[in-house]
């Protein structure tokens, strides 16, 4: 579903300030597969999502979306086929909107749209069956102005506007970073919760250990524009945290070496 192959990006090249970013990285991802991905700042986490979306263009390297090569197709179009939640909870989302405006563009992702008006009542009612099992009473709020919503409801509404028209691939950058545990833990079993509903090809960056051992079918872990480990089936599910923090120490060292 998701190939990514020998992609390696270099940003201010020839440049006092020249970073190597991503280093001939390959990734196979099949449908359905949740893959994680660790590592520490600067690893090129970001970046290889920046990629896979469109944001960033690599200088080598190819990407393949359901077999079709959009290695040279722009962001935008990318869009259609692709759900993403940042990190800050004030991005996905337009605050002066109301819930149902911001489901409604969501929902129509990718179609054609003519001259119509605002939220049909059909759309409504499919919004407030959607938003029921998040739990939020955001189903009672359709009309509330996104930007009065708290940083937790606002991550879980773009969560549903990622995942809503079925994304060929789905992208969490680190998208339970700003928020408070209680309400980190809700965003993720939200998170799980649609990913399992929908079957989506995801990928999650997180700086968190344990959320990187509870969660997905295969953990990645990238030092230095590289994927430095790997664990999957039995191997991630008898991993434990100081374990995995002293794989991280040692690869560490070995590409520092």
């Amino acid at each position: 579903m998701l190939l990514c192959k020998n992609i390696s990006k270099t940003f201010y090249p020839g440049t006092a300030n020249e970073r190597r970013a991503l280093s001939n990285v390959s990734l196979n991802m099949r449908r359905g597969e949740f893959v994680v991905i660790i590592g520490g700042n600067g690893s090129g986490k970001s970046t290889l999502l920046n990629v896979v979306a469109g944001a960033v263009s690599s200088d080598e390297g190819r990407v393949y979306i359901d077999k079709q090569d959009v290695t040279f197709s722009p962001e935008h179009r990318r869009a259609a086929v692709i759900g993403r939640v940042f990190q800050d909870p004030m991005l996905g989302t337009a605050a002066s909107m109301t819930i149902e405006e911001n489901l409604a563009l969501a929902n129509r992702r990718g179609k054609r749209r003519g001259l119509g008006s605002g939220v049909t009542r059909t759309e409504r009612a499919l919004f407030k069956e959607m938003l029921k099992p998040l739990e939020l009473g955001l189903e009672d709020r359709l009309t509330a102005r996104v930007g009065l919503l708290s940083g937790g409801q606002r991550q879980a509404l773009t969560l549903l506007m990622a995942s809503l028209r079925d994304p060929k691939v789905l992208l969490l950058d680190e998208h339970t970073a700003a928020l408070d545990p209680k309400t980190a833990a809700k965003v993720l079993e939200i998170s799980l919760q649609l990913v399992r509903e929908h079957r989506l090809t995801t990928l999650m960056v997180t700086h968190n250990m344990g959320d990187a051992l509870r969660f997905g079918d295969r953990l990645i872990m990238m030092q230095e524009g590289r994927i430095v480990f790997e664990a999957s089936g039995a191997e991630k599910q008898s991993l434990t945290v100081p374990e995995l923090v002293e794989k991280f120490v040692a690869v560490g060292s070995e590409v520092l070496c």
